[in-house]
């Protein structure tokens, strides 16, 4: 099992930018996948955004496709979002996952295909 810690959440005014990162740790070998989600108050947790940990291929959701960024660091084992130009819906809690299996893009987009969670880290922008 990977343990995923996130940080970097807060308050910010739309328009504004936020960086979360997610560290990994806790198996001698890293994830394959990485992703985030968001669920906002009362809604279902949608993806946001993926990458392939060996190649650095990303996707990302159309809310999110041309203002979000996500990268990785594989010294640091950290997976970044740089969130620009952001946006009163933007606001929810965002969590960082973890595959093991060897995810095609479009899967790295689905929930059930991570085995690891983050405890989450609130996103809140003001309009």
């Amino acid at each position: 099992q990977v343990q995923l810690v996130e940080s970097g959440g807060g308050l910010v005014q739309a328009g504004g930018s936020l960086r979360l990162s997610c560290a990994a740790s806790g198996r001698t070998f890293g994830p394959s996948a990485m992703g985030w989600f968001r669920q906002a108050p009362e809604k279902e947790r949608e993806f946001v955004a993926s990458i392939i940990w060996s190649g650095g291929q990303t996707y990302y959701a159309d809310s999110v496709k041309g203002r979000f960024t996500i990268s990785r660091d594989n010294a640091k084992m950290t997976v970044y979002l740089q969130m620009n130009s952001l946006k009163p819906e933007d606001t929810a809690v965002y969590y960082c996952a973890g595959s093991q299996a060897l995810l095609s893009m479009r899967q790295s987009s689905m929930r059930r295909m991570y085995d690891s969670w983050g405890q989450g880290t609130q996103v809140a922008v003001s309009s």
